[in-house]
């Protein structure tokens, strides 16, 4: 299966996160599955003209390409032009990823800025920046709604800011295998092997979040939905059950789950560390949760609450450590 990485208008983030990836050397593990890499922005060695001959080969069918990735949203402007990014300063990045889509076996969006948009769509969107197939929640992007890839699929969606390096290796992995279906894809082209989680589980802050303890300010231990803008509980992904080189995630770094891999994250409408609250009631709540039923847990729990809970959740350290206590029977 034949690779082709082309980079858009992002950070390079999703391609930093990927070399990162913790099973093995990448391209050891590239090969081991039957994956050639015909060029990638930052890892391939080929001058400018190589370049631009191997990109109109792939474009007209000459030579074959399984798995086109893009990386960074697509700019549309000026006027539809994507002139405001011509590649080696020649033909537009929106022109080849067209042309190019058209004769891929499959179609990856790597990170949300590919996906959806994402961080360059966001504001007044000066440079019409949008995803290979969604602009923001909205179906279309710059291939449309009803775009399919000669393989059969819809663009693959492998959301995140950046997406988690496993996330990219498996989903391409699958492919080469034939074991990516339609039905195994979201209703935003995510693939849910990892977006059928939530961020909240496996959570180290669920017992806060169980007796609504929440932390008051950056540092603290408590759940930082209630109070410091965690979204964990809406977001879509395996976050802190797939952990980011075997021990991390942005909630164990101390920082509120921004629900990055989904649509729009961007721009929430509010700062990312405050939680938006109507009579004192947050409007971030968890996705399969009435708001009644959110209310009356919150009462019980609060009232539950250890001391200990109490006093750890707004502290940066454990101040008190669960009570030692035999529960044998006698």
């Amino acid at each position: 299966m034949k690779l082709l990485w082309l980079q858009s208008g992002g950070c390079g983030g999703c391609t930093l996160s990927w070399l990162g990836y913790a099973q093995g050397p990448l391209f050891d593990v590239l090969a081991a599955e039957g994956i050639e890499l015909l060029w990638h922005p930052s890892l391939s060695a080929d001058g400018l003209t190589a370049v631009l001959d191997l990109l109109e080969e792939c474009a007209s069918g000459r030579k074959a390409v399984d798995l086109l990735c893009v990386e960074g949203a697509v700019l549309r402007g000026p006027n539809g032009s994507g002139a405001f990014h011509r590649f080696g300063g020649g033909q537009a990045m929106l022109d080849w990823v067209l042309r190019i889509a058209l004769q891929a076996r499959h179609v990856v969006a790597i990170g949300s800025c590919a996906a959806f948009g994402g961080i360059p769509a966001a504001g007044i969107n000066p440079t019409d920046a949008a995803g290979l197939q969604h602009d923001g929640v909205v179906g279309g992007g710059i291939l449309g709604p009803y775009f399919r890839a000669v393989g059969g699929l819809p663009v693959i969606n492998v959301a995140g800011c950046p997406p988690h390096p496993d996330w990219i290796t498996e989903t391409l992995a699958l492919l080469v295998r034939g074991r990516l279906t339609a039905d195994d894809l979201d209703e935003f082209g995510r693939p849910r092997f990892f977006a059928d989680r939530l961020v909240h589980h496996g959570c180290p802050r669920n017992e806060y979040y169980e007796f609504k303890a929440g932390a008051q300010k950056p540092g603290d231990q408590g759940c930082l939905m209630e109070n410091l803008g965690c979204k964990g509980t809406q977001a879509h992904a395996d976050c802190n059950l797939r952990l980011w080189n075997g021990e991390g995630s942005c909630l164990r770094g101390g920082f509120p789950c921004i629900r990055c891999t989904d649509p729009d994250f961007e721009e929430p409408g509010h700062p990312f560390d405050m939680t938006p609250k109507i009579a004192g009631i947050p409007l971030g709540l968890p996705a399969d949760m009435p708001k009644a039923w959110f209310v009356a847990l919150a009462a019980l729990s609060k009232s539950a609450t250890p001391q200990r809970v109490r006093e750890n959740a707004t502290a940066d350290h454990l101040v008190r450590a669960p009570t030692v206590k035999r529960t044998m029977p006698k």
